[in-house]
């Protein structure tokens, strides 16, 4: 406690701008003590715990480290990303550099400086030196604002020397010559170095890219323009109060990678006091060409006017075969609906990055240096002007770069070279801009954060612990517990037992690995996983969200092994209604682990001896022990896959919508070179499993709304928007089939019905486009959201989460977290509150995304290696193609044999059209192209072909290599008419498709069979419960009657 005799009051004079720019002089008590916390393991005072350091979420400087890093102002404004290294650790930023940053730099360089402190990896502080009695020294007269906050960075640094009696040398970096001079030599062990003599001392040996990055940002600084105010963009008061009265809309850019230089997006977000008659719905508003652009970034949160009704636009029809940012020719042609066109008046927040880049092949500099435009990797983002003396040593390299600022008078952003990836083509050079494009950190863990973890090896084995015996319901002896998984997974989350009780009911189990009692809230392993939020699977790797001895091991339930889970255990009676659930913790050991296709072939009746083959733990035994464990499995299965059906059954006549995506399995070999591309088979098992999951999520979901209705994490997913069907229906039509789209209900329905008997393939595109028009699901939290926003419009649920994969989603941990406070009513003061978790939501949803994107990149960058490595003339490059999307110069096909998706050019950049003759050569001549809602007709010279939705045409994979972007895969047309090869669909697929067909009708037959069942026995005991309870009152025993009864001899005549 702090006591009035401590303090020495003082006033300090403050001049800050107004909100309207005016100079206001400000006067302010500062009341200065002795006891600051200094936040060092190393103090002797203990005066870091007066931070309750436990709470705060700050961690403590550490005592391991060789040095602490105390950077002066201009250090931390204009260097700070070298001091995001994560190896860069135990720095201090005094108050007066964190104020420097805040005033005289930016506000997202401030966020970025409070992450460094905020992150516990980095175990850096803040230090409140302008409240320490004997850190703090006062302005003197006509000392310049430079001079003297290098001075109080000097005595911080010393006071800190002093404070922890000498136990660690203390190192000011500054770039300030003078002051080197100055202090330099003051105090032994408190060294004042520059920067770049700091970096090569101590950091160049083990971040050799450090110096790299140091020079290029000397360089940029050097050859930077002073920032202007840009006339361009409205003052800030201004635009607030037009967002605030509607005349503005206020929304992140979203550039369109296939039209970059013509096409941006931004979403609407409405004041309620707005008043638009121009905008009558919520369509995105369309931002054409780079001038309405006005300098704004793909991802900025920008400020946006919208245009005259006679300046709308639609969006453009056209594929692009350049889609670099560059402001090119308008081609012209719309889609023809006319949407709302605006243009960038201001941006409230730069959304800047780390951006690979590559130089032009002819791209040349002299040796003294000079700006050089670079070419990202990402189309939306325009070309970038750094400064640089390496183009000759990085010319063939994948380079990482940043934007510094965007002059109102240059074409390009000006920006900074940061570090190479590889050359360019290098498969880990390439992986490595995929993950940097999509903003994923895949370091290793590291040391201390292993060490917070159990361990579990040959000379120390982890055993179940003691004191978990009497907390946990064990089922090692009671359940048969089993897990169905891909081959080869090692993180196995969940398992599960299904079994026939006495009393006549089934007990349904789903038991998840329980990560939450290895990973502590608050701990360094906690951080990372919140950090990565997901485990990120690439076609050939993936990066785990938690350390190896968790994901693979501890947290793993392979079998015949006690591991600690998390239950949901619901008794179903005989019409598979839930009668009890049971939530807790358990200790479980799994009896098998399955993989997807062994377990279809056990519920489809294959040998015995194919089952002993492919089950490890059936083997080595005598038998009839043998014949009796796989008839127990078998059943278990059975039963699972029935129950499986019924859940599903259930949910599709409530509307769950049974949707379709391409999944390509990449197949390699030994030596990761890659062997075969084949879509995933689906089967049967695959739904049996997903149910399990569906109904455990739901039943979870339930439990903690009910527990914590304002801040339980839960998933949405939006009604999607009517518009964004038309290509699905029009693709329906095409073949005489309607789709409804009023209710989730009506489009499964209408789904199941979009069959055609010659052409099996056109439901699964029906169903892959009606899963492009959905919305994205997301978490949030549900103190931010409306009751009746909270349902899942594809799984027709009313409440759902992520539960049953903790090892790979940081969601489902804190799932995991509430669950165990609702049902034990302990540690709820450690769950996150509904702000909190609203803003841990975003950053997950943003984290999942970009882990889909990242594996979608990887998928294609695999495609491309496959067809690389074929010869041009070899028969896989010819595939059957599907005509989905019309054009107004092309089609967009999908290649159901690759799972490849892709524009198919009807017209070339000279204008030319393709004409394909009878012997399958493609000639491109002199015509036109008349497209309609469902064809296209080519009107060439040597006569016309025509092109409707959902035909069946033959392509060419060709791969096509980009020295700037992602390599690709360019599809052309070989013949008006399907690929023979293709055509016939294989004997296992269609007895499939037959087999999932029967099931859909089964369960549907079942669910109508239970529904007149329900009308027909209302004689049932339950029924006879509700009556008694909501039922009409008999007459002989209601008062109503009894009231009426008097009304009617009221009106008779007195006799």
């Amino acid at each position: 406690m702090v006591h009035d005799s401590k303090l020495e009051k003082s006033n300090k004079l403050l001049r800050i701008k107004s909100a309207h720019g005016r100079n206001i002089s400000v006067v302010r008590e500062v009341y200065r003590r002795e006891d600051v916390p200094c936040l060092s393991q190393l103090c002797l005072g203990d005066c870091q715990i007066v931070a309750g350091t436990g709470d705060s979420g700050l961690g403590l400087l550490p005592a391991d480290t060789s040095h602490y890093l105390v950077p002066d102002c201009q250090v931390a404004r204009e260097f700070l990303e070298i001091l995001e290294n994560p190896v860069v650790t135990g720095i201090i930023f005094i108050q007066t550099v964190v104020h420097s940053v805040q005033h005289e730099g930016s506000r997202r360089l401030n966020n970025r400086l409070k992450n460094i402190v905020k992150d516990k990896r980095k175990a850096s502080i803040i230090f409140h030196n302008e409240f320490q009695k004997y850190a703090y020294c006062e302005r003197e007269q006509a000392e310049s604002l430079t001079d003297w906050q290098t001075r109080s960075t000097y005595t911080a640094a010393e006071w800190f020397f002093h404070h922890l009696a000498g136990q660690k040398p203390i190192i000011m970096v500054t770039n300030d010559k003078q002051a080197i001079e100055t202090y330099g030599s003051k105090t032994l062990n408190v060294f004042v170095l520059s920067l770049e003599d700091y970096l090569r001392k101590f950091w160049q040996a083990h971040i050799p890219e450090v110096m790299e990055l140091y020079e290029s940002l000397t360089a940029s600084l050097e050859t930077k323009v002073k920032e202007k105010d840009y006339k361009g963009y409205l003052p800030v008061d201004i635009l607030e109060a037009g967002v605030k009265s509607g005349r503005f809309v206020l929304g992140h850019i979203n550039v369109n990678k296939n039209n970059a230089g013509q096409e941006a997006f931004v979403k609407q977000k409405r004041s309620l006091e707005t008043d638009m008659d121009d905008v009558s719905d919520d369509r995105d508003i369309l931002i054409h060409g780079m001038s309405c652009r006005n300098r704004a970034i793909h991802g900025d949160l920008v400020v946006v006017e919208l245009l005259p009704r006679s300046e709308w636009r639609g969006r453009s029809n056209v594929i692009k075969e350049s889609q670099e940012v560059e402001e090119g020719e308008d081609d012209g042609v719309s889609d023809g609906n006319v949407m709302p066109t605006g243009r960038v008046v201001g941006i409230q927040q730069r959304n800047w990055r780390e951006y690979v880049a590559s130089f032009s092949p002819d791209e040349k500099v002299s040796e003294k240096g000079g700006k050089v435009l670079v070419i990202p990797w990402d189309y939306r983002i325009p070309k970038i002007r750094i400064s640089t003396k390496q183009v000759e040593k990085l010319k063939d390299q994948r380079i990482v770069v940043r934007i510094d600022s965007w002059d109102i008078d240059s074409q390009y952003p000006n920006g900074h070279f940061v570090k190479t990836l590889g050359p360019i083509g290098d498969l880990e050079a390439e992986i490595s801009a995929i993950l940097l494009e999509n903003t994923i950190h895949a370091s290793e863990f590291s040391e201390a954060q292993k060490k917070e973890l159990p361990v579990d090896t040959p000379e120390n084995p982890w055993t179940i612990e003691e004191a978990e015996l009497s907390k946990r319901r064990d089922l090692r002896s009671s359940h048969l517990i089993f897990s169905i998984d891909p081959k080869g997974c090692e993180d196995v989350d969940d398992t599960l037992s299904v079994r026939n009780l006495d009393n006549g009911n089934l007990e349904l189990g789903v038991h998840i690995a329980d990560v939450t009692h290895f990973v502590r809230p608050g701990s360094l392993t906690d951080t990372e996983a919140m950090s990565r939020s997901t485990t990120v699977y690439l076609a050939d790797r993936r990066y785990d969200m938690l350390p190896g001895i968790l994901s693979a091991n501890l947290c793993s339930l392979i079998s015949d092994v006690d591991r600690y889970a998390m239950s949901v255990m619901w008794e179903l009676d005989k019409n598979f209604e839930v009668v009890n659930v049971w939530y807790g913790k358990t200790i479980i050991r799994s009896s098998y682990k399955l993989f997807y296709e062994m377990a279809q072939a056990i519920s489809d009746g294959i040998a015995m001896s194919e089952i002993v083959k492919n089950v490890p733990e059936l083997q080595n035994l005598s038998e009839i022990e043998i014949n009796s464990r796989v008839e127990e499995l078998r059943s278990a299965v059975t039963l699972l896959m029935k129950v499986a059906r019924q859940l599903k059954a259930r949910r599709v006549c409530g509307g769950a919508l049974e949707l379709a995506s391409v999944e390509v399995q990449v197949e390699l070999t030994e030596t990761k070179s890659i062997e075969n591309l084949t879509p995933k088979d689906h089967l049967e098992v695959h739904d049996t499993i997903a149910e399990c999951m569906i109904f455990a999520n739901h039943w979870v979901a339930k439990k903690i709304v009910e527990a914590f209705p304002n801040q339980a994490l839960l998933r949405h997913h939006p009604l999607p928007k009517s518009e964004q069907f038309e290509n699905l229906k029009n693709c329906a039509k095409s073949k005489g089939l309607e789709v409804i789209t009023s209710s989730n209900k009506e489009l499964a329905e209408t789904l199941d019905n979009c069959v055609d008997p010659k052409d099996l393939v056109v439901n699964r595109i029906l169903r892959m486009l009606a899963t492009q028009a959905m919305s994205v699901a997301s978490y949030f939290s549900t103190g931010s959201l409306p009751r009746d926003q909270f349902f899942h419009y594809g799984l027709a649920l009313d409440y759902y989460t992520h539960f049953t994969s903790p090892i790979r989603r940081y969601a489902d941990v804190l799932v995991h977290r509430q669950l165990m406070a609702a049902v034990s009513g302990e540690d709820t003061d450690m769950l996150p509150g509904n702000r909190e978790l609203d803003e841990l939501s975003e950053h997950i949803n943003h984290q999942h995304r970009a882990a889909q994107n990242a594996q979608r990149d990887s998928q294609e960058l695999f495609q491309y290696l496959y067809f690389k490595q074929k010869h041009s003339e070899d028969e896989c490059c010819l595939a059957d193609a599907i005509i989905f999307q019309l054009r107004a110069n092309g089609l967009m096909v999908f290649v159901p044999r690759y799972g490849i998706k892709g524009p198919v050019y009807l017209r070339n950049k000279e204008g030319q059209v393709i004409f394909v003759t009878d012997s399958g050569q493609s000639e491109w001549t002199g015509g036109s192209i008349t497209k309609s809602d469902r064809s296209v007709s080519v009107n060439s010279e040597l006569g016309s072909q025509s092109f409707s939705l959902l035909d069946h045409i033959t392509v060419k994979i060709t791969p096509q290599s980009s020295r700037s972007h992602a390599s690709s895969l360019k599809l052309e047309l070989i013949s008006t008419d399907g690929y023979a090869l293709d055509q016939e669909l294989s004997a296992t697929e269609k007895s499939t498709k037959s087999q999932k067909q029967a099931i859909i009708q089964e369960v549907t037959a079942v669910a109508e069979e239970k529904r007149s069942q329900t009308s027909m026995e209302d004689q049932s005991v339950r029924y006879q419960s509700l009556k008694a309870e909501f039922g009409q009152t008999p007459e002989n025993k209601s008062l109503y009657t009894v009231f009426e009864k008097f009304k009617e001899l009221a009106k008779k005549p007195l006799s």
